[in-house]
């Protein structure tokens, strides 16, 4: 099982920011905790079920062992690590 943690490419509010997703939402909720992310900033959109961190959550999230994923050079891994959130994300509506 394994917490994943894409690039940090997407530009809002002047910061960097990252998706952080992983194999089971429990992994998911537990690095986030770990991170000190209150539960209310948890994503279950049609994007698929993630937190955004940014880039300096993103560092902190790789130290405590979270896989480092890149959109350019990890694409199948992505998009199968995206799949598997959205999965998550309709199973958690339910």
């Amino acid at each position: 099982m394994t917490v994943y943690v894409d690039d940090a490419v997407t530009l809002w509010r002047g910061e960097r920011w990252a998706h952080l997703m992983a194999d089971t939402l429990d992994e998911l909720h537990t690095l986030a905790q770990q991170l000190g992310l209150p539960r209310r900033s948890f994503q279950n959109k049609t994007s698929g079920a993630h937190y955004d961190v940014t880039a300096a959550l993103r560092v902190e999230a790789i130290a405590l062992g979270a896989v480092a994923i890149s959109r350019h050079r990890d694409r199948a891994l992505v998009h199968a690590v995206i799949a598997n959130a959205r999965v998550q994300g309709r199973v958690g509506r339910g």
